[in-house]
């Protein structure tokens, strides 16, 4: 049924906000993608099995046959990258004279895992963060990580004096693109993409905070949000169980204000949602919103990586993973170019002089095209991958899926491809706030 046709704008606005109508409307754009009418890819089914056994070969690389031993995809791998680093923190905080308790703890945990995420857009092929502590130096997604732990020790994030340790309205209030820039190391010979849209994200986060106290408190704080999820739980025996729903509604809305205008139907700012031309082409009487593809990768990547802590931390049971898709970006949307499940038709994108690839700004429609078919095909590799394995979901869920193969495939596959970058094959032109 035409959704948009039947329903206000508003409405149909409300429904791309949700869960669901990510892989309904991915879905969609997958069902072009089987009778060849995308504008920009052809699509070749028959290859998923080589992606899924070129994940499988990792997967028994890295675990064996201990499955059960891969932890969720979320932010918490890349904080940790090479050492530990969160639960040293935590357990330093314990050790204090008058310690934080637990959900103190998570707050303080939950407050580093929201700016660490808003500042995980890719920071180009160039850049790189030493940490002065080990001596090691990471870069992209792991250099982000690990910067945005030592600028969350340091205080940067914070207003109370004695207090680095957490994230609060007023001390995002004094972030500056020169100070984001000075604490990961940026310079001219260590070039980062999207400083500038970085230090926005968490300038705007400020705002946010403070406009959704319902949701972050009268301090403003990202990990006052387990008290409104508390509030939205319930107990069953001695486990608190809380709708993923609630932490997702959270994060969309209380987080809304710090995204750049984008696009807006019925008055409402849609965040991370694209119009798709294929989309619209195959409809007879497309209604507004229509050939509108929601993704809200940032904000699912949020909500994987604080389930993490809800469910470790405080031991809560988060009720409606399945809603949960993988993430369109270009890592595992990578893996599936590289393997040649998707290939761009003859002269689709204009390709960069220096690499030699195509390139795309992200609200370009073979990008919303690209993203769209990832949602479905992680949802195909998956599942493949457990057929291979013998395993049911439950046995080996979607997160982990994404955390030992996918992702991490399309970064072996990509520097198998292009061992000077290890860049995705399509390069995306980032702004530092969608990917």
């Amino acid at each position: 049924m035409n959704i948009a046709g039947i329903i206000p704008p508003f409405q149909t606005a409300t429904y791309l906000r949700t869960l669901p109508s990510i892989r309904e409307r991915c879905g969609r754009v997958h069902d072009l993608a089987k009778d060849g009418k995308l504008k920009f890819f052809d699509y070749h089914p028959e290859k998923e099995i080589d992606v899924a056994k070129f994940c499988i070969a990792i997967m028994k690389r890295d675990y064996g046959e201990n499955f059960t031993a891969i932890n969720p995809h979320g932010r918490w791998r890349h904080l940790d990258a090479s050492i530990d680093r969160v639960q040293p923190m935590i357990e330093k905080w314990s050790s204090l004279p008058n310690p934080p308790d637990l959900k103190e703890q998570a707050r303080r945990t939950i407050d580093l895992f929201v700016v660490s995420v808003l500042l995980d857009a890719g920071a180009g092929n160039l850049w790189k963060y030493k940490e002065a502590v080990s001596g090691l130096s990471f870069t992209r997604s792991e250099g982000l990580g690990v910067a945005s732990v030592h600028m969350f020790e340091d205080g940067l994030f914070s207003s109370v004096e004695g207090q680095p340790y957490q994230v609060d309205a007023n001390g995002l209030e004094k972030i500056t693109a020169e100070k984001v820039a000075k604490a990961m190391q940026v310079n001219e010979s260590n070039p980062m993409v999207g400083i500038e849209g970085r230090s926005s994200l968490l300038y705007n986060l400020s705002k946010a905070l403070r406009t959704s106290p319902e949701f972050f408190g009268s301090a403003g704080r990202p990990g006052h949000i387990i008290d409104f999820l508390e509030d939205e739980s319930k107990l069953e025996g001695e486990t608190r169980q809380v709708p993923l729903a609630a932490l997702w509604i959270a994060l969309l809305d209380g987080l809304n204000p710090i995204w750049p205008s984008r696009l807006s139907l019925g008055g409402v700012a849609l965040g991370d949602v694209w119009p798709c031309p294929a989309l619209k082409a195959s409809l007879k009487n497309p209604a507004e919103g229509d050939d509108l593809v929601p993704f809200h990768k940032l904000t699912m990547w949020l909500t994987y990586s604080l389930v993490e802590v809800l469910e470790k931390n405080l031991r809560w049971k988060i009720i409606g993973l399945e809603d949960m898709t993988g993430l369109p970006e270009y890592r595992n949307g990578g893996l599936l170019v590289d393997h040649g499940v998707l290939t761009l038709k003859e002269n689709a994108l204009p390709q960069d002089p220096n690499s030699g690839l195509p390139h795309a700004i992200p609200s370009h429609p073979a990008i919303v095209e690209w993203r769209a078919m990832t949602v479905i095909e992680l949802d195909r590799i998956a599942e493949l991958i457990r057929k291979e394995l013998g395993l049911k979901a439950s046995g080996l869920t979607l997160a982990q899926v994404l955390e030992s193969a996918t992702w991490k495939g399309g970064r072996e596959i990509a520097k198998l491809k292009r061992p000077e970058t290890g860049g995705p094959p399509i390069e995306i032109e980032s702004d530092g706030t969608v990917f």
